[in-house]
């Protein structure tokens, strides 16, 4: 008897001319809503993170590793986020860190604020392309209107209580108590390697993190720091003349294997003698060029060693290559390729190299004391790892703002007071606007009142009541008055004289990013998904073989 399998057909359309095992989905329902839930979700998780206020997030990524913090750019890294829709709005997160460094959060809340309103004029039967309409001219609104708002400015970037005072709003919105203390190290960080032409560079401005003591024990350095010791017996040196290899500090192995055929017990003495007298030669030669700290990249043979402190000189060995090519750069060395005597253009100076205890971490310390070096190191203390990278990534922030800074000094009021502000004047709009964007416009100024009101819920304040006040206020013309988010009393304060301030490019990213993310989700149609590669998991004594992991457990 011969039995055929009946012949299944396939489906017409994109499944007939894809691979088996491609998903295709059309439609609202299951092209934007859903993914709009997505987004939703990823907001509502990050929404409890906003402002100074904000609660932190434990974080366990794959590898085991924990992060305490409340930085969303930390977050959105450290989730293995599937949705692509959700994937768009950690692209336009990580876009605003890399253009201004604060401001990723804003932009995610914002973003999905304009999905979810619009997600409610798409059910009620308006067209995308009237939604999109209205958001991109909501968009080019505020931004005309933002630059009105605008309520003073960093007259002199070089000023450490200036550039501070901006500075403090970035490092409180990731570490409240320590902003004041912290923003003047990190503003006379950046202005110690502020080039005379006014040029910054931001990763002039180096961290190190020690284990030890509390954060108001860290502390600036004008050189460069490295958890590292010294190898040999020399450990200190003044008047340094600096010497950087990217190779070992002993012989050179050859590329080749070969064979040395020895006849007598002469000719065993003679080559350990010649290999001996090679490598005194180089030391010997290196130290008559007058350098007196020599940096390799490879390792150190206790031949090269020997002699190096029979020359008096100090040896530190480096491991990354990023900390070689920063450490060139403040020295003004020239990295070598191979163990020879560097010429005098190629010899970098510094004031003192020396090996000193931190905590119970030895480090090994460029230190120039002239204020003309050309990067600067801001040693971090604090009671445990996690503690100190969440300072970390508020340091690191507050450098990138006043990298902002230098490229345009202006200033608008914090605390929710610009937002609140721009949605007093573009209801103006949205009502007057004769066609049907004017939804969409109204939806923009309702994702805007979203910000200050996630700010007021963070901060315990209540929430109706704190955001009727701020209307009242705003709608008397007083633009620069803010929520109260950290002292007693009423529940607005005027931002501008509480020093509560936002870089403007800050805001306009933060707006045009969040805008852009939105208007091209909306516009999907349809959504392809290609068959993952890879088979099926092999079947284990595990019931569940064929579920996740629980990286937790």
């Amino acid at each position: 008897m011969l039995i055929m399998a009946a012949h299944v057909p396939i489906a017409p359309g994109y499944l007939q001319m894809l691979r088996a095992g491609t998903k295709y989905f059309t439609g609202l329902y299951e092209t934007l809503f859903s993914n709009i839930s997505a987004c939703k979700a990823l907001v509502r998780c990050l929404r409890g993170c906003y402002g100074p206020r904000g609660s932190n997030k434990l974080v366990v990524n794959h590898f085991g590793k924990i992060f305490l913090t409340s930085d969303a750019a930390t977050i959105l890294k450290e989730l293995e986020i599937e949705n692509p829709a959700a994937k768009l709005l950690r692209t336009a997160s990580e876009s605003q860190e890399q253009e201004v460094g604060d401001g990723t959060n804003f932009v995610v809340l914002l973003a999905g604020g304009l999905l979810e309103n619009a997600e409610g004029l798409l059910k009620l039967g308006l067209p995308v392309s009237d939604v999109t309409a209205g958001y991109e001219m909501a968009s080019k609104e505020v931004l005309k209107i933002l630059k009105s708002v605008c309520c003073s400015s960093v007259e002199d970037i070089r000023d450490v209580v200036q550039t501070a005072r901006v500075l403090q709003t970035v490092i409180a919105s990731k570490l409240t108590g320590y902003e004041e203390f912290l923003s003047k190290l990190v503003a006379e960080s950046c202005i110690s390697v502020l080039t005379p032409e006014g040029q910054f560079n931001a990763d002039n401005v180096r961290v190190c993190k020690i284990i030890g003591a509390s954060i108001l024990h860290s502390s600036l350095l004008e050189g460069m720091v490295f958890k590292r010791t010294a190898e040999g017996l020399v450990t200190s040196v003044m008047d340094a003349n600096v010497a950087i290899y990217s190779c070992g500090f002993g012989m050179m192995n050859t590329e080749t294997t070969g064979t040395v055929l020895l006849e007598s017990a002469a000719d065993l003495i003679s080559f350990g003698s010649c290999q001996e007298d090679l490598i005194a030669a180089r030391v010997l030669s290196i130290s008559n060029t007058g350098v007196n700290v020599i940096v390799v990249a490879g390792k150190v043979e206790d031949l090269g060693l020997y002699y190096a402190d029979k020359y008096k000189l100090m040896v530190v060995k480096m491991t990354s290559r990023n900390d070689m090519r920063h450490l060139a750069k403040a020295t003004g060395a020239t990295i070598l390729m191979t163990l020879i005597p560097p010429l005098d253009k190629d010899i970098g100076h510094c004031d003192q190299v020396y090996l000193d205890e931190i905590g119970d971490v030895q480090v090994v310390i460029f230190k120039k004391q002239k204020r003309c070096s050309s990067v600067a190191t801001i040693i971090l203390r604090g009671s445990t790892e996690e503690l100190l990278s969440n300072v970390e990534q508020g340091v690191t922030n507050a450098v990138k703002v006043y990298k902002v800074l230098t490229m345009d000094p202006t200033l608008v009021p914090g605390a929710g007071a610009t937002e609140i502000e721009l949605c007093v004047k573009l209801r103006v709009l949205g009502i007057t606007h004769p066609g049907t964007e004017h939804y969409g416009i109204l939806e923009f100024v309702h994702a805007l009142e979203s910000l200050p009101r996630a700010l007021a819920e963070n901060a315990g304040l209540n929430v109706n009541e704190a955001m009727a006040s701020l209307k009242a206020v705003h709608q008397l013309q007083a633009p620069n008055v803010g929520l109260n988010l950290v002292g007693d009393g009423p529940d607005t304060v005027d931002a501008a004289k509480a020093g509560i301030l936002d870089p403007f490019l800050v805001k306009h990213w933060g707006i045009k990013l969040a805008t852009n993310v939105a208007v091209t989700l909306l516009g999907i149609s349809h959504i392809v998904m290609a068959k993952k590669s890879g088979g099926p998991k092999p079947r284990g004594e595990n019931p569940n073989w064929d579920l996740e992991p629980d990286m937790i457990d």
